[in-house]
């Protein structure tokens, strides 16, 4: 089967395989160091005191973004779906729709996206930065261990502020698509929130929370490896920034599927297959 194949091709695809699976296990390595810091220093006074000053740059400077996003993609929501519920004549029932998918899906995914290409990127080139001038290096010789020193904080940050930051993307998607709704599309403002509340429940809410939880997770590592594992020189920071949130987002839409299957299966599981207006 491979007798026609280039022996140069077959090498490099070898190669390349290789090089794939021992950067998956040096990642998984990399976060085995995290999780066992976390445990051993992660309650301690030191980590919070750098802990404290990161949440203004990762939390407080996103909220514009986020919110910004989340607010159009409402808008947008409303504009495109209202056209099929006036085929049925069911134009209150909007708020379910739209409210139900941005608490779902749409506003965890935003918020972590905007997360990963804002914040993720920053953190991949602060600590490649850091790698090429050998300030990793010298924490080392220090006796100090960068994992905990640098990385621990940024993952306890991101983990933290990923969820109030999706609160944000719901909080403004639901009143983008309200304010559309009722202020040029003619929706009804009480059928709006009444749908609304009966289309959302807690479970709906806990769902996208639990997501961004793991999207927050997935950022912090993933950027924090690449900056850990950057090439050498400007370019290979700006590499590592590069590759930072393409696998940062991939990560996002891979948790994204697996966390809707088993939610769904979970819900089903507790509470039957019944839909909301059954």
């Amino acid at each position: 089967m491979l007798e026609g194949m280039p022996i140069g091709l077959i090498e490099k695809v070898g190669r390349d395989t290789n090089n794939a699976l021992a950067e998956f296990g040096d990642f998984w390595r990399f976060v085995g160091q995290v999780m066992r810091w976390l445990v051993q220093s992660g309650w301690r006074l030191r980590t919070w005191q750098q802990v404290v000053p990161l949440m203004y740059e990762v939390g407080v400077r996103s909220v514009p973004v986020v919110a910004v996003t989340g607010a159009f993609v409402g808008m947008v929501m409303a504009i495109e779906t209202i056209a099929q519920f006036r085929v049925f004549g069911r134009e209150e029932l909007i708020g379910s729709v739209i409210g139900l998918t941005v608490v779902k899906q749409i506003g965890p995914v935003l918020a972590a996206v905007m997360l990963a290409g804002r914040v993720g990127g920053a953190l991949t080139a602060e600590l490649g930065t850091m790698n090429v001038t050998e300030q990793l290096d010298a924490l080392r010789v220090m006796g100090s261990d960068p994992i905990r020193y640098l990385v621990v904080p940024r993952f306890i940050v991101c983990v933290m502020l990923t969820p109030m930051l999706t609160i944000y993307s719901d909080l403004l998607g639901v009143l983008g698509g309200y304010a559309v709704s009722t202020v040029f599309l003619g929706v009804p403002s009480e059928p709006y929130w009444t749908s609304t509340a009966a289309g959302v429940g807690t479970w709906q809410v806990m769902e996208g929370l639990s997501k961004s939880l793991l999207f927050g997770a997935a950022i912090a590592l993933i950027s924090c490896y690449r900056g850990f594992n950057c090439g050498p020189g400007a370019s290979g920071v700006g590499r590592a920034c590069t590759d930072s949130f393409v696998t940062s987002f991939l990560a996002i839409i891979v948790i994204n599927f697996f966390m809707a299957k088993i939610t769904q299966d979970i819900y089903t599981a507790l509470f039957g297959a019944t839909g909301f207006f059954d």
